[in-house]
């Protein structure tokens, strides 16, 4: 009984550490999806899910694609579109190439650090 316990906690917290990370790696993966090209909202949620581990749904793309835009990190533009009704599409600002080189900085130093520690 008491190993069913601690099992259930160790998942509980991996289940909430991994949601948490995903959380985070999920707006660095949006901007860097979007930096060389404008891309309209579905077609980045189809081009992430090609990710491993990566576990995204649609409505969790949407509201960190309008707080980006909010926070000047990305501009919208509304395009006809031959298949449908018209598309949003997202591409970066300046503010947000600074702020993916700014994240993509932080990721390599903390990927080193972690990877360093784990040597030894």
């Amino acid at each position: 009984m008491y190993y069913d316990i601690v099992y259930f906690m160790d998942a509980k917290f991996f289940d909430n550490w991994t949601n948490q990370l995903r959380k985070g790696v999920l707006e660095l993966c949006i901007l860097k999806d979007i930096r060389n090209r404008k891309m309209y909202g579905y077609e980045i949620v189809r081009h992430l899910r090609k990710i491993e581990g990566l576990i995204i749904s649609e409505g969790a793309i949407y509201p960190i694609l309008s707080r980006l835009k909010r926070q000047g990190l990305v501009d919208t533009s509304i395009q006809e579109s031959s298949e449908g009704p018209p598309r949003k599409y997202y591409k970066l600002t300046e503010e947000g190439e600074e702020m993916v080189s700014q994240m993509n900085a932080y990721w390599q130093a903390i990927s080193g650090v972690t990877d360093s520690i784990e040597k030894g």
